[in-house]
């Protein structure tokens, strides 16, 4: 008596051991037979040791029961128990029979909560994936074997797994197929005319599914533009941690242009003339040596507006230049934004200028959410709080104050915050009552140096 399971991994065939195991035997052969097992996944892959399948919506599914046996008459589309009390059962362990082969089958197993002496199982199994595991021995109920497919048995013994042994693309059973039942079926079990299509439950365990083509990287030019991506990355969260950067994710000016290939001789003032034509620049400068002052080639130029910027670009690509063809592109630099705004967030002025450190264009990434303005105190954490916003509370409770004096609406004392002039008027009383105590100190020393 034979069993065909039809994996994404191929075919294996197993011969089932009737007459030691004949109760896992008719289980399982029932179970193939309502196509129970059908897309059920692969999982606790242990390389050289064994592979187990047989819960049909997998073990890591919130919605999964671990599967049932045959007589909880699970429904094949479904895969859910009619009889939730009779989804497991007590297996034959068969002495003489040891996982001492690769490929032999044996019935998944779990200890009675009842009687520790006891092991219960359900429809989850067990396939050997090499010689000699011995330590499934009185653990798995042996009932058959593999007869062929051992070149599928290879495959899942050589998938990329995660630390809990799931393949990283999907291993699944397909279909199967009973080539021989001499078992009658159970009252209550109904065939399915045709293969189930997979649940809902059974579609959302997907990671990768076994029949998506996953297409290796071997343009060298996309690997090193994504080398190179990957490199800037981490370029641009370095200097963000040094403060060279307000941000990794800063974007480079969109009125800069850059401009390379030129003569040695080409001065800032030659390019600024040039440039001139297509609105008012805010600087340029030809980038030099530090040590010599020579000519690096290569210069930026700040347009006041973008729309400058971009006419620059689109008519001076190529132009001849003291007799070099320039090439011109939009700057990616951030060189002279971050220095600009480091001198900017240290300076006392810069909290009036607005945005990041002085800049509109720069946005502060923010801790909490809802820090944006125009949000009531009660809207916010109450463990929060701006200098700022407590400057602005107790100006405008004081400007109140002022007002409603002027007004002459509320005639009680307001409560002044300064205490400066009481604190004048202490200290002179203080300064009054210490002369006070000198001069019947020196009264006391003349009486006594007299007697």
């Amino acid at each position: 008596m034979s069993v065909l399971l039809e994996t994404s991994a191929g075919d294996i065939t197993i011969d089932l051991l009737v007459k030691d195991a004949p109760k896992c035997c008719e289980n399982f052969v029932k179970l193939c037979k309502i196509k129970y097992y059908n897309y059920s996944p692969i999982y606790n892959v242990q390389p050289n040791f064994s592979f187990q399948t047989g819960d049909p919506i997998g073990p890591e599914s919130k919605d999964s029961d671990g599967g049932s046996s045959i007589w909880g008459l699970p429904d094949g589309a479904t895969k859910r128990a009619s009889k939730p009390e009779q989804m497991a059962f007590k297996p034959e362990f068969a002495k003489k029979r040891k996982h001492a082969e690769r490929g032999t089958v044996s019935m998944a197993t779990t200890v009675s909560k009842t009687n520790p002496d006891d092991r219960y199982a359900s429809s989850q199994f067990v396939i050997t994936l090499g010689d000699n595991i011995e330590q499934l021995d009185g653990k798995a109920a042996i009932f058959g074997e593999v007869a062929e497919g051992f070149d599928a048995l290879e495959k899942i013994n050589t998938a990329f797994v995660d630390s809990s042994g799931r393949p990283l693309q999907d291993i699944r059973i397909l279909h199967t197929i009973v080539l021989d039942d001499p078992y009658d079926d159970p009252p209550g079990v109904i065939e399915p005319p045709s293969s189930p299509v997979p649940s809902a439950e059974q579609r959302a365990t997907v990671r990768i599914a076994h029949d998506e083509v996953l297409e290796e990287q071997t343009d060298e030019e996309q690997m090193e533009k994504l080398r190179r991506e990957r490199e800037a990355r981490a370029q641009a969260l370095t200097l963000e941690l040094i403060g060279d950067l307000p941000f990794a994710d800063v974007t480079p000016p969109e009125q800069i242009l850059f401009v390379c290939k030129l003569n040695p001789v080409t001065r800032d003032e030659d390019l600024e003339l040039i440039f001139s034509r297509f609105g008012k620049i805010l600087s340029c400068e030809v980038i030099r040596d530090k040590k010599t002052g020579d000519s690096l080639q290569y210069a930026f130029i700040e347009f006041a507006t973008k729309e400058d910027c971009e006419r620059a670009y689109f008519k001076m690509q190529g132009v001849l230049i003291d007799d070099h063809r320039i090439h011109v592109d939009f700057s990616q630099s951030v060189s002279k934004l971050s220095s600009e705004w480091r001198s900017s967030t240290n300076s006392k002025t810069a909290r009036s200028k607005g945005g990041f450190g002085g800049f509109d264009s720069l946005e502060k990434r923010r801790q909490y959410r809802g820090a944006e303005g125009g949000k009531d105190r009660d809207d916010d954490y109450d463990y929060v709080f701006d200098k700022e916003r407590r400057r602005a509370e107790s100006d405008g409770r004081d400007g109140g104050a002022v007002q409603d004096r002027e007004r002459g609406g509320d005639k009680r004392k307001q409560r002044s915050r300064s205490r400066s002039p009481k604190r004048r008027d202490r200290h002179e009383r203080s300064d009054g009552d210490r002369r006070h105590r000198s001069r019947d100190r020196y009264r006391d020393d003349r009486d006594r140096a007299r007697r």
